[in-house]
């Protein structure tokens, strides 16, 4: 039988790399997230090209209805649910703490965190009773360092952090793997969502360096989900060659 796999924030970036990777494997994929144009887009080509199912879900995950309606949607096939990548998240402008703007860091913490504790809950409950299933969930180099105008991103990146260590820790008497991935500078539509689509300024956060691609980091998602039984990924760190941690990086 197929295995199947959810991705939220599929509609661009690690999402859409990691759906491709996952197609690849023959898994069929729930993509989900706020673009439909782009999840339709993204489910012709995984199907035409991969030969996969894909079922596209259209919601924002801040809102807790819409997330329920969504996953309430899902049909009966679908729903035994073996890989779950949570991957929808997003930095919302670099202010200081004493200027920054609350309307950005309750969007912030709504997506990073409160999102990712409602949508896994009714997707474990299907795990727990299948004893077995792999959570994935992408954190940050900012779940582990902080730097000046990050505070409330890398408090929900920290926080995503001891949210997977929870997991772990609660299902491992289910058989259940769970999986940090928390990658460096990575070149997608991140910067320029946080500086509020001002395309030069994004740009300019990956002057003189090489950053890591989305397709960097869904290897690095394939490597943990692809493991014997036995074996359990942790925690990945990737980072860029020219970047040492959230603020030591060597531009040419």
């Amino acid at each position: 039988m197929t295995k199947i796999a959810l991705i939220t924030g599929a509609s661009s970036g690690i999402g859409q790399a990691s759906t491709v990777m996952l197609s690849k494997l023959g898994y069929n994929t729930i993509i989900t997230g706020r673009r439909i144009e782009r999840l339709k887009s993204l489910q012709t080509e995984i199907e035409s090209t991969y030969k996969t199912a894909v079922l596209p879900l259209s919601f924002d995950i801040r809102n807790q209805k819409e997330t329920t309606d969504a996953l309430n949607s899902i049909p009966k096939e679908w729903k035994s649910i073996e890989v779950l990548i949570n991957n929808a998240g997003l930095a919302y402008g670099t202010e200081t703490v004493e200027n920054a703007d609350w309307e950005k860091w309750q969007q912030m913490i709504d997506t990073n965190v409160t999102g990712l504790l409602f949508l896994s809950k009714d997707i474990i409950k299907t795990m727990v009773q299948n004893k077995k299933g792999h959570i994935v969930n992408i954190s940050s180099i900012a779940g582990i360092n902080v730097y000046e105008g990050g505070s409330v991103y890398c408090a929900s990146k920290h926080a995503v952090n001891a949210i997977t260590q929870g997991m772990r820790i609660d299902l491992l008497k289910h058989k259940i793997k769970v999986t940090s991935i928390s990658p460096g500078m990575v070149e997608t539509e991140f910067s320029v969502v946080r500086f509020s689509g001002d395309e030069e300024k994004a740009k300019n956060v990956y002057s003189g360096i090489t950053p890591l691609t989305a397709e960097d980091v869904a290897d690095a998602i394939e490597y943990a989900i692809t493991r014997p039984e036995h074996v359990n990924i942790n925690d990945i760190l990737i980072m860029p060659t020219q970047q040492a941690n959230a603020y030591s990086t060597y531009r040419d």
